[in-house]
């Protein structure tokens, strides 16, 4: 076996230097392969949610997707039973004795708020979950804008949010986490939205969370617009239809070429909201995903 291994290096050392940069062109060439994750937020149903009891807990979930095959999990943070470090350690750990990555996790915060307690505790919470997530391993944190609330002038809103974002990312920075704002409703129902707030925010540890899914019109459009400044992609199976007057299936090697398109490095993960039995459709469409992937 030695002797077979200096052999091919010795032929690699001899190849012209033509030969050697048309093998480099046909690696740089060469799709990417996209690494796939599944997000908890896809397992809802069995999963306990505060003070809702369930059937299976997070270290069930990382079992299942080890066995559906995925490079991550994603662990969104609504599900946690305990946020203390042995609890997260021992996620930590798991996932990876199982050959998993831990590609992050998601809060569900309101920053449309004024400033005062309300806002100060919706700020604290994400800061915890950067500390969870680096405990955890986990790069990123998807986060929202927040929710429209009565008599709130939008561009209001706007401020509050931007001011809370960057608050976050100064944090976040700090310990090495990304945050992704996620188009979810309020103030970023469009690509354009998105990058409004990251230029607003401007900051190098803030991201977009690219939820193929929740555009509220051009589906293709906005992800196009949004997946250069993306650090994770949440994929569903439906999108809004172009007029946005009603959903359709997802065409996943479409977006798979738009993020090829747009350099985007990070995880596929699937984010499954359909009607059927998540156990036996989520497996399918990480199937699914991972063929388009492969494209």
């Amino acid at each position: 076996m030695f002797l077979k291994s200096v052999a091919v290096a010795g032929s690699a050392a001899a190849l012209p230097g033509a030969t050697m940069a048309r093998a480099a062109d046909q690696e740089a060439q060469r799709p990417r392969r996209y690494r796939i994750s599944c997000a908890a937020y896809s397992y809802r149903q069995y999963l306990p949610r505060g003070e809702q009891s369930a059937p299976e807990t997070l270290f069930d979930f990382v079992d299942l997707c080890a066995r559906w095959d995925c490079d991550a999990t994603e662990l969104t943070s609504y599900y946690f039973t305990a946020t203390d470090p042995e609890y997260l350690f021992r996620l930590k750990r798991q996932a990876h004795g199982l050959g998993l990555a831990v590609n992050g996790t998601a809060v569900g915060n309101n920053f449309a708020l004024p400033p005062g307690e309300a806002l100060d505790r919706e700020i604290a919470n994400v800061k915890a979950w950067v500390d969870r997530a680096l405990q955890m391993g986990a790069p990123a944190i998807r986060i929202f804008a927040g929710r429209a609330a009565e008599g709130l002038d939008r561009e209001k809103a706007f401020g509050y949010v931007t001011d809370a974002i960057k608050r976050c990312c100064d944090y976040a920075g700090e310990h090495g986490v990304y945050l992704g704002i996620e188009n979810h409703g309020y103030l970023t129902e469009r690509a354009e939205d998105l990058l409004r707030i990251m230029d607003k925010v401007n900051h190098p540890w803030l991201g977009i969370n690219l939820d193929t899914g929740n555009f509220v019109d051009r589906p293709y459009d906005n992800i196009a617009l949004a997946a250069p400044k993306a650090v994770t992609c949440q994929v569903k199976i439906e999108l809004r239809t172009e007029k946005g007057d009603g959903r359709e299936p997802a065409d996943l090697n479409r977006i798979v070429g738009i993020l090829r398109k747009a350099d985007y490095q990070g995880y596929l993960t699937l984010e499954y909201e359909g009607k059927e039995e998540p156990k036996t459709a989520i497996p399918m469409w990480l199937k699914r995903l991972t063929e388009a992937a492969a494209s």
